[in-house]
């Protein structure tokens, strides 16, 4: 998804240097959502490969305001309820990550997160490219923005 390893070094960095204007609940919900969007789009859908998405969810320094338990719990249910239904579950995070659209911070946080956790678990491809776009037309900025 990030063909620079420069704007993932710089967007990381911005999102640090955020982190503590980062700490709702809408933030929380929304950027650990399209990570589970992100890993069932590219076919993580194995206890094994999502065990290590919510590895790298929990070890987010960015998302460190936040306790780990919910972390991983708020990602496991919404990879069981995209696994389970995919309609059904994929209008649930939608409706998840467009808490984060009343803040452009936020949205344009939610996105960089999304695009850096799947460019680190290897969910590059077309499936989890459009699921960050999804995201991107949820929060409405533009996918340009972020090389989509």
């Amino acid at each position: 998804m990030i063909s620079a390893p420069e704007t993932a070094r710089t967007w990381r960095e911005q999102l640090l240097a955020e982190r503590n204007e980062l700490r709702g609940a809408s933030f929380r919900d929304a950027a650990v959502v399209l990570r589970a969007l992100v890993a069932v789009a590219d076919d993580a859908t194995s206890a094994a490969d999502r065990g290590a998405v919510a590895e790298l969810v929990a070890a987010d320094p960015v998302l460190r305001n936040f306790p780990v338990h919910d972390l991983r719990a708020l990602f496991e249910d919404n990879c069981h309820r995209l696994a389970n239904d995919p309609v059904l579950g994929c209008a649930h995070v939608l409706r998840q990550i467009a808490k984060a659209m009343h803040k452009q911070a936020e949205a344009d946080a939610v996105v960089r997160t999304g695009i850096l956790i799947g460019g680190e678990a290897g969910a590059c491809g077309p499936a989890a490219t459009e699921a960050v776009r999804d995201a991107c037309r949820t929060l409405r900025p533009a996918p340009e923005r972020f090389g989509l």
